[in-house]
């Protein structure tokens, strides 16, 4: 870990210059280190799953492995360029695999784990962290430090206002001692009074021998998710079911399991009850941020499919050919994105006999790299897990785009932390076998029209529509897909759509409801009229329509059983 240390002189001038005759520099003082910085050491990694990367200096470090400067310093303390923004710094045009590993993972120290678990800000992103700029306008040696100011956002949001009231939607995250960990809106620590308040819930309800789920008031409700050590509540004003926000709680709590594992959460909490875990989830906020504006929004996460570019069956199957042709030993998934959209996937084969990639892991994944635009800067090489595949071990992953505008997107994952040369070969192969066949053009003319308008389904008085179908080839069910059109009038502002997603909140949850589960819906809101279906061809199919030809579009649809 290079230590920063700013050095400052309390020679006057008259004696700094006589010091500089006598060459040396006398009552040098470093400045404290900073009490929330943690020192060397971090937490343990479960031994029977992936390893993470061992520690290693880039040969820039400066580093001596000392508290204390070794030698006098000589007439200017010399800065080096090289500034640590987290683990994805790059040499050579590539980012160090080891030192970018090297901060987040080292061995836990047993004697005081408030002082051992650290981490690099993996996840963190330049534009959203506050780095300092070295001014060069005074004498050496008394360079003033200027901080660039963050914007506000609405994490700086006062938790007394009433604008914070009324938001639709509130999510926190805490632990079993009550610290705070997370808040969508707010700081934590001004909501840490809150936050008591929901665990002293929990811990009245535990100690009847029972668990607290819910609490419903006129207009909230209020849903409880406990996983291991870990708390979480949302607090909803929208008409999504309980079932439906536990489903939301469950993506948060799998994406922060993403970035640390369940088990290395586990064994944390169980040196140190009290343990603030933001100091391992430092700048993954707006990660979290993203996926829930996603949650809410994508119908990928209310449907559990995945969304796919179109494109000709033939390009994809060429492109699917051509990720299988470049493989190496443990090289597990191999996965094309464009745009968040899915364009192939290819996995190992012993690895589709034992598991399957869920619609889960993938939007996890995707949401990480759509939340940090670092990962647009080269080849980047990050542990990563896969919550719903193995939630107590990493994958090692490889990232990187394939064109100047950064919208194709390769990942690899690995097992092995020591292949990224390997890993980085494969990608080299397929880069060019695109550039041959001239892939990423025709990929790129896709991205022009990624979705189509409702009218080109031919349905009159039809707004929108999504659908998910079942009777699709084995070999593509461990991804679930479904499409749907472009959002057009009148859906066209952000209150309007708010609008239509609760109803489909609405719908899907009386299609699903656990106690009265429904195979026909036929809804009539206040702009438009809703028909969802569940049939054994496809699972879910949820229509909006203009009441001015409902009835004779529903007839025909209830007459004849199809679309």
């Amino acid at each position: 870990r290079v230590r920063k240390c700013v050095w400052r002189s309390r020679c006057s001038d008259a004696e700094a210059r006589s010091s500089r005759a006598e060459g040396s520099i006398r009552d040098v003082e470093m400045e404290a280190e900073d009490p929330g910085l943690p020192p060397k050491g971090g937490m343990d990694l479960p031994q029977d799953g992936v390893d993470l990367p061992e520690q290693k200096l880039s040969p820039d470090s400066t580093d001596t492995g000392e508290d204390e400067p070794s030698a006098v310093l000589d007439e200017q303390v010399e800065i080096s360029d090289a500034q640590n923004n987290g683990p994805l710094s790059e040499a050579d045009g590539k980012v160090d695999v080891q030192e970018e590993l090297s901060e987040t993972r080292e061995e836990s120290s047993e004697k005081d784990l408030s002082d051992s678990a650290s981490t690099d800000n993996t996840l963190e992103d330049s534009s959203e962290f506050s780095r300092p700029i070295v001014m060069g306008s005074g004498p050496p040696g008394e360079e003033e430090v200027a901080v660039q100011p963050r914007p506000p956002t609405h994490r700086d949001e006062d938790v007394t206002a009433e604008s914070w009231r009324t938001h639709r939607k509130h999510v926190f995250v805490l632990s079993e001692a009550g610290k705070p960990i997370y808040s969508r809106y707010g700081n934590e620590e001004a909501l840490s009074s809150t936050m008591g308040v929901m665990m002293a819930l929990v811990s009245f309800i535990q100690s009847g021998d029972n668990s607290i789920r819910s609490i419903y008031s006129d207009d909230r409700k209020l849903v409880f998710v406990q996983q291991g050590p870990l708390v979480l509540v949302s607090v909803s004003s929208t008409l999504q079911s309980e079932q439906q926000l536990r489903q939301e709680l469950l993506y948060v709590y799998y994406q922060i399991i993403s970035m640390l594992t369940q088990a290395s959460i586990t064994r944390i909490f169980e040196r140190k009850k009290n343990y603030d875990l933001r100091r391992l989830l430092t700048g993954s906020e707006k990660i979290l941020d993203r996926l829930l504006n996603l949650v809410e929004s994508d119908p990928c996460f209310l449907l559990g499919a995945v969304r796919c570019l179109p494109l000709q069956p033939a390009l994809r199957d060429s492109l699917g050919s051509l990720l299988q042709k470049a493989i190496t030993p443990n090289l597990v998934f191999s996965i094309l994105v464009a745009r968040s959209q899915l364009v192939t996937t290819v996995q190992e084969k012993t690895v589709i006999d034992d598991c399957r990639l869920e619609p889960t892991d993938l939007h996890l994944l995707l949401n990480l790299i759509g939340a940090t635009s670092a990962f647009q800067t080269g080849e980047i090489w990050t542990p990563i897990c896969l919550p719903r595949f193995n939630p107590d071990c990493y994958f090692y992953a490889y990232i990187s785009y394939l064109d100047a505008d950064c919208t194709v997107c390769l990942i690899l994952l690995s097992t092995d932390k020591e292949s990224f040369y390997s890993v980085s070969d494969c990608k080299k192969r397929i880069e060019e076998g695109m550039r041959t066949q001239n892939y990423l053009q025709a990929l790129s003319s896709g991205l022009k029209s990624p979705s189509y308008s409702v009218t080109m389904v031919g349905a009159p008085d039809l707004r929108h529509f999504m659908y998910k179908p079942l009777d699709i080839p084995d070999n593509y069910r461990q991804l679930p897909q479904f499409t749907s059109p472009e959002l057009e009038g009148p859906y066209c502002s952000e209150s309007e759509r708010h609008r239509l997603f609760d109803l489909y909140h609405y719908l899907h949850s009386r299609i699903h409801s656990t106690s009265r589960p429904l195979r026909l819906i036929y809804h009539v809101a206040e702009k438009e009229t809703l028909l969802a279906w569940v049939r054994n061809g496809f699972e879910v199919t949820l229509y909006t329509l203009s009441k001015d030809g409902i009835t004779r579009y529903t007839e025909s649809v209830v007459k004849n059983g199809r679309l």
